[in-house]
This record gives C-alpha cells, sequence and structure tokens, in this order.
C-alpha cells in the first residue's frame, strides 16, 4: 500500500495561503457593511466634486452678473442650462457656488478635526497612561471644557476677534477637543492594563516607545470614529456661525452662509435654501453614516 504523501507534497496550500484567509474576511465584512459604504461613496463625491471645483464649475464663483439675478434652476419653466442651478440674488451661478462651497465645508471639517484630535488626544493619552495628578488635571480641563457652550463661546470670540474662515477654524478647534480626550483617556486605561505594555515595561522600553508602539495602534480605531463625528459638528457649527454672520465672510462660498444670503428671498426663491442646505445636510449624512460603519467595523466586538 503506497505511504501517503504529507500535506506539503500533495498540493496542500503554500504556507503563506492562510494569511489570506484573514484577508478576504476584511473585505467580506467591508462589503457587508451597508452605513461605511453609502457613507464612504456619498463622501468621496463629494470630496470629488470639491477638489476638481475648477474643472467642474461652468461660471466663476465669484463673477456677479445683475441682469441675471434669482435664474431659478433648469427644471423650472424660466430656468437655463447656462446656469443649472439658477443664480443668486447677485446673479452668480449658484452650481459653481455650491462646487465651491464644499471646499470651504471640508477644509473645515477636517482641519478643526485635527487641531481638536491633536489637542485631546494628547491630553487624553497622557492621562490614561500617567494617571494621578495628571489624570487630575485632564479631568478638571475636561470638566470646565464642558461647563462651557460651545456655540456660546464661539459666538462671542468670533464677535470680539471678528469672523474670517481661519478664526473659525482655529475657534473651532480649540473648542472641540472635549470628546477626544473623554475617549482616549478611557481607551488608554483599558489598553494600559494588558499583558504586552506590560511585558515591553518589563523589557525596559522608554515611555514614549510603549506609549507610541504599544498604545497609541490600539485606540486609533476609537480615535478615527471620533473624528469623524466632530468633522461633522464642526461644519454645522460653521454653517451655524456663518448664519449668523459671524462666520465665513463674503464672497467666500460657504454653504452656511449661502443659506444666510437668501433667507430674505425664501418665500419667492426657496431653491436658494434649499440648495445649498440640501447639500449641506447630505454632507453632514454621509459623515455620520461612514462613521457609524467605522464604528461596527472597527469595534473588537464586530471583529470576533
Amino acid at each position: 500500500m503506497a505511504t501517503p504523501l504529507p500535506p506539503v507534497l500533495a498540493g496542500a496550500p503554500a504556507p503563506d495561503a492562510p494569511a489570506a484567509a484573514p484577508a478576504r474576511l476584511t473585505w467580506r465584512r467591508l462589503w457587508h457593511n451597508q452605513a461605511l459604504l453609502t457613507g464612504g461613496l456619498i463622501l468621496a463625491l463629494i470630496v470629488l466634486a470639491a477638489l476638481f471645483a475648477p474643472w467642474l464649475a461652468p461660471h466663476d464663483p465669484y463673477y456677479q452678473d445683475l441682469a441675471h439675478r434669482t435664474v431659478p434652476p433648469v427644471w423650472y419653466d424660466k430656468g437655463s442650462w447656462l446656469h443649472p442651478l439658477g443664480t443668486d440674488q447677485l446673479g452668480r451661478d449658484y452650481l459653481s457656488r455650491l462646487l465651491y462651497g464644499a471646499r470651504i465645508s471640508l477644509l473645515i471639517g477636517a482641519s478643526v478635526a485635527l487641531i481638536s484630535g491633536l489637542i485631546g488626544t494628547a491630553l487624553g493619552m497622557a492621562a490614561g497612561y500617567f494617571g494621578g495628578r495628571i489624570d487630575m488635571v485632564v479631568s478638571f480641563l475636561i470638566t470646565t471644557r464642558l461647563s462651557m457652550p460651545v456655540i456660546l463661546v464661539a459666538l462671542a470670540t468670533v464677535a470680539i476677534v471678528g469672523g474670517s474662515l481661519w478664526v473659525v477654524i482655529l475657534v473651532l478647534g480649540l473648542l472641540k477637543w472635549d470628546r477626544y480626550a473623554v475617549v482616549m483617556r478611557s481607551a488608554t486605561q483599558q489598553v494600559r492594563s494588558l499583558e504586552y505594555v506590560s511585558a515591553a515595561q518589563a523589557a525596559g522600553a522608554s515611555t514614549w516607545r510603549i506609549v507610541r508602539g504599544e498604545v497609541l495602534p490600539n485606540v486609533v480605531p476609537h480615535l478615527i470614529v471620533i473624528a469623524t463625528l466632530e468633522a461633522a459638528s464642526a461644519i454645522l457649527l460653521e454653517a451655524a456661525l456663518s448664519f449668523l454672520g459671524l462666520g465665513v465672510q463674503p464672497p467666500l462660498p460657504s454653504w452656511g452662509l449661502m443659506i444666510s444670503e437668501a433667507k430674505a428671498y425664501m418665500f419667492f426663491s426657496f431653491w436658494l435654501i434649499a440648495i445649498p442646505g440640501s447639500a449641506l445636510a447630505l454632507l453632514i449624512f454621509a459623515i455620520n453614516l461612514a462613521g457609524d460603519g467605522l464604528h461596527q467595523w472597527l469595534t473588537p466586538d464586530d471583529r470576533a
């Protein structure tokens, strides 16, 4: 009777074949995550539209043509394909301003999430890893920050300093770090007690090496989810400030500012408010949906 061949000689999979299974499982889980796919697709389309705005915009978003003010969109009887989404009260092409306005909203969302994320992550990880007096100080700072309503502080600050794009970014970035700090503190406390962190400490690794190489990679999923939520919140706050005239200043095509400029025409040209309002709602919906999908995809319970 012939001796059976060993598995390797009998055409068994190569040693690296099992490594492909987790990758296939990851892509399969991603494919079934409808929230992440839908939100990510919408967000990607908005980002592409913002990036290619100079090529997609049919007109200069700042060019005024008073002879063609409040031209309705193309689906109205008096609409024209020359201005597919119509023009505003100064005759500026609405589609062009909408595309360039996406740049403003995305820039504010990403910048505020970055600034507040750096501040909150540093404070939260320091409090969670070291504990003791550092934790007490950071907890006091978090409590102090939570006692101040963001919108009221932002309104007061911008009213004193003056409204502009970079002032809004800086003010919101310095005000919205508290959620990062709370989540990073809790996540760091959990990771700090794990065995591989204790092993790194026993091996004599420096504190910076442990925090950078062992703790930070394991709290990044929480950081990504919080960043998506904070970016959406920052975009909404900027729109609110711009609507009140204390945010992005004319003639920049901010969506909140477009809504503010059109409020006097809401009973006569409703689409002047409906178009930027719908774009803003769609962007916030896409970011929140993608953030919820990321949470489902990155949580440890979902990986099991």
